[in-house]
């Protein structure tokens, strides 16, 4: 019989994970089929992404891609000279990822597993990377995300995130009642000062909502979503 006396902080976390469904398998469904009409299913990097890098506020480093899918921003950032680990929960994201790395000719170290079970070495990145994982993040896991964030970014590293925005897209409810429903209903929505109280501990470099792309721009941009880039003071 398993144990389920709560110890620790983590056994309380991990309870609370358990109310939810299994993410993995979930996710493996959701990215069988590569022809869904899906926005970021193309294999192209998210507009804001291109920017960092093409005006300077981002340099090739070392670099941990959280949620990174089928790998499209991966890709890019190695494309641009980035040494990347890049994870995500879904072993059929993880395939893509790894077909598109190739087809490319490009080197990205993929993960497949949770993003809080990683063993990562302290201060070891210069950027973090997240288009589309934070507002899939349970409540109760905001404070061990942002541990993840402090252990593993560089003094002066910087925090890149893409997430949905309240009023435009996301779940409209409180985070009380995702635990009332035991479901995120598809990932939820931030408001612009959700997201700076959150991240208040970094400066905040941008901040602004992604550009609307047309598909010959080879770029990904969805105005229902934020951008932002954090710098770890």
């Amino acid at each position: 019989m398993k144990d389920e006396t709560i110890y620790s902080h983590e056994d309380t976390l991990r309870m609370l994970d358990s109310f939810f469904r299994e993410e993995g398998e979930w996710w493996d469904g959701f990215y069988a089929d590569k022809e869904k009409s899906i926005p970021f299913f193309r294999d192209c990097p998210d507009e804001n992404l291109v920017e960092y890098f093409s005006e300077g506020d981002i340099v090739p480093g070392r670099v941990l891609e959280l949620g990174c899918g089928g790998g499209r921003n991966a890709v890019y950032m190695a494309q641009q000279g980035c040494k990347l680990d890049a994870v995500d929960i879904s072993q059929t994201a993880i395939d893509w990822g790894l077909e598109r790395a190739a087809a490319h000719r490009v080197e990205v170290n993929f993960h497949c597993g949770n993003i809080f079970d990683l063993d990562l070495a302290s201060e070891s990145c210069d950027l973090i990377y997240d288009s589309g994982c934070f507002h899939h993040i349970y409540p109760h896991r905001r404070a061990t995300y942002l541990e993840l964030l402090n252990h593993t970014l560089k003094p002066g590293g910087y925090f890149g995130l893409t997430c949905f925005a309240a009023g435009s897209m996301g779940a409209e409810i409180t985070d009380w009642e995702v635990y009332r429903q035991r479901r995120m209903r598809g990932g939820l929505g931030f408001t612009e000062e959700q997201l700076k109280t959150f991240f208040g501990s970094f400066e905040n470099i941008r901040f602004r909502r992604m550009r609307q792309t047309e598909q010959s721009e080879n770029l990904f941009g969805e105005d229902f979503l934020w951008t932002a880039l954090f710098r770890k003071k």
